[in-house]
């Protein structure tokens, strides 16, 4: 077999994982983690651990579901739970709040990055970040405009694969120091103010309410059938592990580089401008492109989310070329534009915008316990008691973040 066969094999093993790490390690995970690993370098990795285990747990559960049902999550929880049409509104009408939030804190830093790597080329080649960035969304309008699900999908497959060997080869660069890393398995919380919202933030990035729904949607797409409930365990355990071995990698960076001269991520361009001394340009220009491909395997879910929402609320066909589609996409990616009117740098509005879906986990958590256990949908194939478990433990964890988002967002 030839190394691209291997490779091809390899990937379409994943599935719907790539898709995934493609959303969910995207700038937002990246900001987090960065800002996680300045402030308190690795202490608070034990809270990444715990978030990856209960993402492969939501989405086994949610994968299952979708697979045995045929249906997709919110078209269950809005038909088979009393109430669930509130429920199903609340949780599209949160996501794609938070979701917006997140687009203008992504925007505004892909386009502080595309400048910084600009400069770096050439210091006297200088372009507003307002002119960037309207041709950036001009770009992504195109895709949106001309591409097609599986373009979506390859699209951001080389992206993710691009971004982890960036990161992993700034990683080798900075040597972290793997006693730091082993005490950060150990459960701790900093006293320092900020340290409820980055925990919140953690979980809000990494077991992100959005990912399930969206996986649910994924999984449904590919037409997965009974045969591929395995195929589906493995896709989840892949996805899951990337996620912590990808996240940790970016607060191990950031914690050997902005955490050593104690300085907060207040600017994504501070720990560019830090690592250059150690590493040169060309180490800048693998940090700016890692970063910049994570930006755009983000975005392109993003202008996505809320027609699939809406689609999947109404149980429609979810077809990229559809007016729906491309009518809301274009108006998500003007909303971008948002980031360069907003007295807030990017990073501390990802940040809270990451907060801000730790707030919707256990609405996500707790709709799926009820429907996996649903024996007119499942059938002989009802939750394990083990399944069942995960699942309730995610969602005493979700409540837990999500008070501590709440204490940090109403300042209390």
């Amino acid at each position: 077999m030839s190394i691209n066969k291997r490779i091809a094999r390899l990937i379409g093993l994943i599935g719907p994982g790539l898709f995934l790490i493609g959303y969910n390690i995207g700038t937002g995970s990246i900001t987090t983690m960065a800002q996680v690993g300045a402030q308190f370098g690795m202490t608070l990795l034990w809270t990444l651990v715990l978030a990856c285990i209960f993402t492969y747990v939501l989405m086994v559960a949610y994968g299952q579901v979708t697979i045995v049902s045929g249906k997709t999550a919110l078209y269950n929880i809005k038909n088979h739970i009393r109430y669930g049409r509130y429920l199903a509104l609340y949780i599209m009408v949160a996501l794609i709040i938070g979701e917006v939030m997140a687009l203008m804190g992504i925007m505004g830093i892909t386009v502080d990055l595309l400048q910084e790597g600009a400069r770096l080329m050439d210091g006297r080649f200088v372009v507003s970040t307002v002119s960037l960035t309207v041709i950036l969304v001009l770009t992504l309008f195109a895709l949106l405009y001309f591409g097609k699900y599986g373009s979506f999908e390859k699209l951001l497959t080389v992206m993710v694969l691009l971004m982890a060997l960036s990161f992993i080869i700034v990683l080798i660069m900075i040597k972290p120091n793997i006693i730091n890393i082993l005490k950060g398995l150990i459960p701790s919380v900093p006293k320092e103010p900020g340290s409820f919202e980055l925990i919140a933030a953690i979980v809000g990035t990494t077991c992100s309410a959005a990912v399930f729904i969206i996986r649910s949607i994924v999984v449904n797409a590919k037409k997965w059938s009974m045969e591929n409930l395995k195929t589906e365990k493995r896709d989840a355990f892949v996805s899951a592990l990337m996620m912590l071995l990808l996240s940790g990698c970016i607060m191990a960076v950031a914690a050997g580089t902005l955490g050593v001269v104690g300085k907060d991520l207040g600017n994504t361009l501070d720990l560019v401008s830090l690592f250059e001394p150690i590493g040169g340009k060309v180490a800048s220009f693998i940090l700016i492109f890692g970063i910049t491909s994570a930006a755009i395997s983000t975005i392109m879910p993003i202008i996505l989310i809320a027609p699939w929402l809406i689609t999947d609320y109404m149980d429609r066909p979810k077809d990229i070329k559809s007016p729906i589609f491309r009518t809301l996409g274009g108006f998500g990616l003007v909303l971008g534009l948002g980031a360069q009117f907003i007295d807030m740098r990017p990073p501390a509005l990802l940040i809270f915008s990451q907060a801000f879906q730790a707030l919707i986990l256990p609405a996500v958590a707790l709709p799926i316990l009820i429907l996996i256990n649903n024996r007119s949908i499942m059938g002989v194939h009802k939750a394990s008691g083990g399944i069942n478990l995960g699942i309730c433990l995610v969602l005493m964890f979700g409540l837990a973040t999500a008070l501590m988002a709440l204490i940090e967002i109403l300042d209390i």
